[in-house]
């Protein structure tokens, strides 16, 4: 399994967790799933609704999951898995992470170094929930006239 960005949604969650910065951002991503590639093709921008150490921990808030399952459902597309910001830290998945994360969700960490995009990598959950397995992403280039 691996999972596909489009340049223009690499430099929309990026420009989001750069403006968040230094507090974690996070946020959706919308697509399908064929033929063992995960492409997403919508990104869904979310507010941290942690209320304490927002620079090392994010919350989505359940009314802001269905929201986006909806708008999934109504565009023909599921929700594939999440992203979000490691401010000043590396794009792996820490013990917090390891400890709220869901089994089959792609997790897109974007590690965010004094307010600029260091990495990004994606990760699996283990089906027993154990650990994380990198995922292998991919972007597609953009498309003529669009900026990367």
């Amino acid at each position: 399994m691996s999972l596909l960005l489009r340049a223009a949604h690499t430099e929309r969650v990026h420009s989001h967790l750069c403006r968040v910065y230094p507090e974690e951002g996070c946020g959706v991503l919308l697509g399908r799933e064929r033929d063992g590639v995960r492409e997403v093709e919508r990104t869904v921008e979310l507010d941290n609704q942690r209320e304490a150490s927002r620079h090392n921990r994010y919350v989505i808030s359940p009314e802001q999951f269905l929201r986006a399952e909806k708008e999934a459902r109504a565009a023909g597309l599921d929700v594939l898995g999440f992203y979000h910001s490691h401010p000043d830290h590396p794009a792996r998945p820490s013990a917090f992470d390891l400890e709220h994360a869901w089994p089959w969700y792609s997790y897109v960490i974007v590690s965010v170094e004094r307010g600029r995009v260091a990495d990004m990598r994606s990760w699996r959950l283990r089906d027993e929930r154990s650990a994380f397995e990198p995922e292998p992403m991919a972007q597609d280039e953009p498309a003529p006239g669009e900026r990367r």
